[in-house]
């Protein structure tokens, strides 16, 4: 814990608040915690996290931890890491062990599905035998009364809890209507089963759309307080489980680093956990493995692929006095690193924080159906009280009075608010997944509908992501088969990015490829060898120029331009004479200028943002169709998550297109955040939509259906609402029979879900 004295930088303090059941509890703890003196408070309802920010000597956690408390939450401090964490055994699956903040979460998602359950399985036959006058044998109500308890009571409770809560503050939720509509329906069964005549043997509800007054003591009411706490805990479980993903990003990104690595200690080489690595001990890093942590080389040479945290696509060279980050792939030779940063204080770790505070800042998405409730429910309240006093008053008597009253409770109720979101979401996501777009939850909808700015990254996104032969430039003389065949020989026995990318672009054009009769790496120039007798070199023009070999006048035009368009030239040359120059880059995608119209078309701005250097930039967004004034190159990870901010702070809603580790925390602060799903675990889980094609038209298309998923859903609420608010005048009237009540919400319901299974319809453009 850090305390804050009375003058200095204030102290932060990160809180796990429990207890929140939809975005009004998350902004009634930010607004508590924000009217205490010299603090500032974001309440994240996605991650169920508070981070406070708090000055004064007089502040203590305890005391914030208090205010949360008395709102009617629960809060707690993270569990402090330590200095040097324990060499703990992996689980089998080779995980971390589980937390235990996972073991509370999984165990509430465990709580929440045996009540969804016993709901499913004990309000099927209540509402069937209610509804199916075939179905009602004698004493059938009694039977509906055991079944429909349990689920009002223990299926139910969470929402008779929240209300309790939400009341005791003054506040009304969606979870009011629901306690206050199930509780009123279930207790007026009550009183009608034992105190009227609806427990009378052969009662039955039988199908009258007559509208007439009644004393209601004959009418029960069992179905609707189980189908309603069925459908809404349905709703609320799916939206648990998605929730329970929030911190998928951050393990994603902790889990990237190598697990064990080889010091060098007292001469010898021992495996330690990484962990155990201590500043200044010098480890081994061989060829296709990963460095365990952020360093300097004191011995060797090789081709660092640090694509996943930088974003450049070309292959970093480095030798002995170059520093390397943890976690970045050693795509060549064998290092000797010494450890300068460990822990905490690594670029993997500082990005896991970047991607926190970004999900933190975010502000979570106001879930529509509570912020009419917020009206809704306090409206309903005073009508059903106004319809009482206003019986009790005309001295029709206290049944009539309380029939009326509690009609009124009852048929605000929607049950088909409970099917409103969860069924659009499920058919959208649905029809996404068929189209290869996963939407991650609700709260997702209503950002892509305010986006006007789309940021691409460059690299795995609208380009390939990896190094492709693009060109061959060949001497007048010189056959281009010949040239691809020898240096694709040459290249195919190197381990380099670059290497590779000219043998693969051989074997494609060429077919099979000789076996050199000798070959050697000229560390950071290139390869040499011989290749069917002749002598032949590939690499640098440095390399050809060292053995005094120079490119005739129009291959060092080639090679100039290449190197303008920040391409890499390779110079090829055998026998004592330069024969071509190769052209290799990271390829755009052949479907990218399309999607850049699509997404244009759609009413975005689209933004080129790259790690890659300005060069590189420019040539990509002028073969894709972006503007020149729409390109900002040579970002750094942690700058990226800053140049959203920037836009942001200009009005804009951003959406933020990327792939790797090094676009988690700018996806996770991007206002809508799509992530390509043949990228990193990380970018897939700091994401609110999921591309499971590499293909940038299925941005639009994920865009377009986002759109119309939450069109859906509006419609649906609308009309969840607008067939219970329309009788509600007849229940205050007394003029409800159980049969119009009935036939209200089944057909409220099967219009929503009608009117949600148009999203299967649903074409990619």
């Amino acid at each position: 814990m850090s305390l804050a004295g009375t003058t200095g930088a204030p102290a932060e303090v990160e809180l796990t608040i429990g207890g929140m059941t939809c975005a009004s509890c998350a902004a009634r703890i930010e607004k508590k915690l924000n009217r205490m003196d010299g603090v500032a408070a974001t309440v994240n309802y996605a991650t169920e996290k508070a981070k406070v920010s708090y000055r004064g000597a007089d502040i203590a956690v305890q005391d914030l931890i208090a205010t949360v408390e008395a709102t009617g939450y629960t809060a707690r401090e993270p569990a402090p890491a330590a200095a040097e964490p324990a060499p703990t055994e992996p689980t089998p699956g080779g995980h971390r062990p589980q937390t235990a903040e996972d073991a509370a979460k999984d165990a509430e998602l465990r709580s929440l599905r045996e009540r969804l359950i016993t709901a499913v399985v004990l309000s099927v036959p209540v509402v069937a035998m209610a509804m199916i006058p075939a179905l009602q044998f004698d004493y059938w109500q009694w039977l509906s009364l055991t079944l429909a308890a349990p689920v009002v009571t223990y299926a139910g409770w969470p929402f008779h809890r929240a209300a309790f809560t939400n009341a005791r503050h003054g506040a009304a939720t969606m979870d009011t209507l629901i306690s206050v509509g199930t509780s009123a329906a279930f207790l007026w069964s009550l009183w009608a089963l034992f105190f009227g005549m609806a427990g009378m043997p052969g009662m039955t509800h039988p199908f009258e759309l007559t509208i007439s007054r009644t004393d209601g003591t004959g009418n029960i009411y069992l179905e609707a307080a189980a189908g309603v706490t069925a459908f809404i805990l349905a709703g609320r479980y799916f939206e648990a489980r998605s929730k329970r993903k929030a911190g998928a990003a951050l393990r994603a990104l902790l889990e990237l680093g190598a697990k064990e690595v080889t010091v060098l200690r007292d001469g010898r080489e021992t495996t330690v956990p990484t962990a155990r690595l201590r500043l200044g001990d010098r480890f081994l890093v061989r060829p296709g493995e990963k460095i365990a942590t952020d360093g300097t080389v004191v011995e060797g040479s090789s081709a660092i692929d640090a694509s996943m945290l930088t974003g450049e696509s070309v292959p970093v060279e480095v030798s002995v006095g170059d520093t390397v980050t943890g976690a970045t792939l050693n795509a060549g030779g064998r290092l000797v690193v010494e450890a300068t940063r460990i822990g905490a204080d690594t670029q993997l770790a500082r990005m896991a924080r970047l991607v926190e505070d970004a999900q933190n800042g975010k502000a979570a998405a106001q879930r529509l159906a509570d912020r009419i409730s917020a009206v809704f429910v306090p409206v309903v309240i005073g009508l059903a009280l106004a319809t009482l006093a206003v019986w009790l008053g005309s001295g029709s008597g206290l049944t009539a009075a309380f029939t009326a009253a509690v009609a009124v409770l009852i048929i605000a109720c929607p049950c088909a608010l409970g099917l409103a979101t969860p069924t659009a979401l499920l058919v959208g996501t649905g029809r996404g997944a068929q189209l290869g777009i996963l939407i991650k939850g609700p709260e997702v909808l209503e950002s892509t509908r305010r986006a006007d700015t789309i940021v691409l990254d460059k690299t795995g996104t609208v380009t390939t992501g990896k190094m492709t032969l693009l060109a061959t430039h060949t001497a007048p003389t010189t056959d281009e088969a010949e040239v691809l065949r020898l240096a694709g020989a040459l290249e195919h026995a190197s381990e380099h990015p670059v290497a590779r990318a000219v043998a693969a672009g051989a074997v494609e054009r060429t077919g099979s490829l000789p076996v050199p009769e000798d070959f050697t790496n000229v560390p950071g120039l290139g390869v040499q060898g011989s290749v069917d007798g002749h002598t032949v070199l590939v690499g640098r023009a440095q390399l050809l120029a060292d053995r005094e070999i120079r490119l005739p006048a129009d291959l060092e035009r080639r090679r100039a331009e290449a190197e303008a368009a920040g391409r890499t030239a390779i110079a090829v040359a055998w026998d004592g004479e330069a024969r071509a120059v190769l052209e290799v880059a990271d390829a755009v995608k052949e479907t990218s200028p399309e999607a850049v119209r699509r997404l244009r078309a759609l009413g975005l701005t689209p933004i080129l943002l790259t790690g890659d250097n300005k060069a590189v930039a420019a040539s990509v967004a002028a073969e894709v169709g972006i503007d020149p004034d729409q390109v900002i190159a040579e970002v750094m990870p942690e700058d990226k998550v800053d140049v959203i901010k920037k836009l942001q702070a200009e009005g804009r809603s951003v959406a933020m297109v990327g792939d790797g580790v090094n676009d988690a925390a700018a996806l996770a602060q991007a206002d809508l955040g799509l992530a390509m799903g043949t990228g990193t675990d990380a970018a897939i889980e700091a994401g609110d939509l999921t591309l499971v094609r590499g293909d940038l038209r299925a941005t639009a298309d994920a865009i377009r259906l986002a759109r119309r998923t939450l069109t859906t859903i509006r419609v649906n609420l609308f009309w969840a609402f607008a067939y219970n608010v329309a009788a509600i005048p007849l229940a205050a009237a007394g003029l409800l029979n159980p049969m119009i009540a009935g036939a209200a919400m089944a057909f409220s319901s099967v219009f929503v879900v009608g009117n949600s299974l148009r999203l299967r319809g649903f074409k990619a453009s």
